[in-house]
């Protein structure tokens, strides 16, 4: 019996590749992790950013999100640090912002193609737009992306033109907001449980140690207290 674990994020949120890094460290560190069925779900937080926006992280949070400047730089700062805890080098100086809608029908086809590592690539996407200042919106970057994966250029080309990958993201988005998702990341174990938000680490584990005890309850160890052996019934009959 598997224990299923779906988790929505962003592949423009920066707590979101956080927190990938301290729920995998969680579940290396798990005794059932072979065990574990993880399924990456889409959510966008901004689906009206352009293609790519023209200007850096910095001045389109303050720009469009209406945050104050010494705001923003004081959340990118705590963010990067935070980055760091878990060997991320975050590079918001040259990150794109741009529209992840392209790169969730990526993880799409991934999801959809046997023997591929949907988890891999998601960090590729994450580490092409926080590390390494790419479009997750061009396709030549996804392209790229996904040959690094194995899936094919033509593949990668047509999902991102497959009216029926972007009806699958959309219903990703449709059932977070049917289940209350406002923020990611957002797991949810066994259709169950919810934990939001880049946890620690700890918190992880013991959250997959109690839904697995819970799906399968140790069996009881009862101590014999007899004198001997007594009058009973079996299947055989009676003694």
């Amino acid at each position: 019996m598997t224990l299923r674990v779906d988790i929505w994020s962003d592949i423009a949120c920066p707590w979101c590749y956080i927190g990938k890094r301290r729920f995998e460290a969680a579940l290396a560190g798990f005794a059932h992790r072979d065990d574990v069925r993880v399924t990456w779900r889409s959510y966008q937080l901004d689906p009206d950013l352009p293609d790519r926006y023209n200007g850096t992280e910095a001045e389109y949070l303050a720009e469009v999100k209406q945050m104050p400047a010494q705001q923003v730089r004081q959340m990118l700062e705590m963010v990067s640090e935070q980055a760091a805890t878990v060997g991320l080098t975050y590079d918001f100086e040259h990150l794109v912002p741009a529209n992840s809608l392209r790169g969730h029908q990526l993880l799409h086809l991934a999801r959809r193609t046997a023997g591929t590592d949907v988890a891999a690539v998601k960090d590729d996407l994450l580490a092409a737009h926080f590390l390494r200042g790419e479009s997750i919106s061009d396709p030549d970057v996804l392209v790229a992306v996904g040959g690094r994966h194995g899936l094919s250029e033509d593949a990668v080309r047509a999902a991102l033109d497959d009216d029926a990958i972007r009806a699958e993201v959309l219903a990703d988005f449709r059932t977070a907001r049917s289940i209350g998702v406002t923020g990611v990341p957002f797991f949810v174990l066994e259709d169950k449980y919810a934990i939001s938000g880049a946890q620690p680490t700890e918190l992880f584990s013991q959250a997959l140690q109690k839904v697995w005890e819970e799906a399968h309850p140790a069996p009881r160890n009862f101590i014999s207290i007899d004198n001997g052996d007594a009058p009973s019934c079996g299947p055989e009959g009676c003694a």
